[in-house]
């Protein structure tokens, strides 16, 4: 099964005249399927699509990681250039009312649109606290696991709830996994709950433990020194044989896994395009 994988919406540019904001959307395009996963803050992937020469009208499914605005900002847009119903796979969370919260600081970071609204435009939400199988080979994570003591939630992600206010679990956080002959394909839309929690929840749901590709954000952006670093060993020691990392991993991070992983490591920036046999 050819595997291709596009970034149309990613922090950074990777090609002239592409449009690159905060947020992510990866295209993922099989024989059988093309699946959006995740739609960008708000004009980028309409605008990306384009020039990679790719049709968003022949989008089958869009997947959202999770209930963010930079996740999801996008999707009136693409909807309408989807311009028929299409099935969108989520978490029920992913209508909280989420908030970034500090010191001297509260925002509002949550879906910016109604469901309502997505609906009119030909969204057919399935909303799912367990994997979705989209095919044999494709599935989404469902609520992750934390289970690596050093992978940890954000303490500035709340949710309100009748006036009252809790740190954000992020259950609704969630990957896209594909089944190749080179093993899994994993990509990440934040990974709130940890990329390697993620990682190998991936392998327990799918029952293959060999890894090729992981692909996305990390939210790593904050981490510590240590917890990157453990991160980039866990990845080795899961013989991982390729990790593109993008959003929120955050530059210093990336760099420090670059020098750790080698070879294996790449920028995946906005219009990186990657294929798996």
């Amino acid at each position: 099964m050819p595997l291709r994988i596009t970034t149309l919406s990613e922090n950074t540019a990777g090609l002239p005249g592409v449009l690159a904001e905060w947020g992510l959307s990866i295209l993922v395009e099989t024989d059988d399927f093309k699946i959006l996963l995740d739609t960008g803050a708000s004009i980028s992937v309409p605008h990306n699509a384009p020039i990679f020469g790719l049709d968003l009208s022949a989008i089958d499914k869009i997947v959202l990681s999770h209930g963010h605005y930079d996740h999801t900002g996008g999707l009136k847009e693409v909807l309408k250039q989807v311009g028929k119903q299409v099935e969108v796979i989520a978490h029920p969370d992913i209508w909280a009312q989420k908030y970034a919260r500090g010191q001297g600081f509260e925002r509002y970071i949550g879906v910016p649109f109604p469901k309502e609204d997505l609906e009119d435009l030909g969204a057919s939400f399935t909303l799912s606290r367990e994997p979705v199988w989209i095919s044999d080979e494709i599935v989404t994570t469902g609520e992750i696991p934390m289970t690596e003591e050093f992978e940890a939630l954000d303490p500035n992600l709340y949710v309100k709830e009748n006036g009252n206010w809790r740190n954000d679990d992020l259950l609704d956080d969630r990957a896209l996994i594909i089944k190749t002959d080179e093993g899994l394909v994993i990509i990440l839309g934040c990974a709130h709950r940890g990329a390697i929690n993620t990682v190998r929840h991936a392998q327990e749901i799918t029952g293959v433990a060999s890894i090729h590709t992981v692909i996305g954000g990390t939210h790593l952006m904050n981490a510590s020194e240590e917890r990157v670093l453990r991160t980039g060993i866990a990845l080795q020691e899961l013989g991982v044989k390729r990790v593109g990392v993008s959003h929120c991993t955050g530059l210093p991070s990336a760099m420090l896994l670059a020098q750790q992983l080698g070879e294996a490591f790449f920028f995946n920036n906005t219009g990186t395009s990657i294929t798996v046999p």
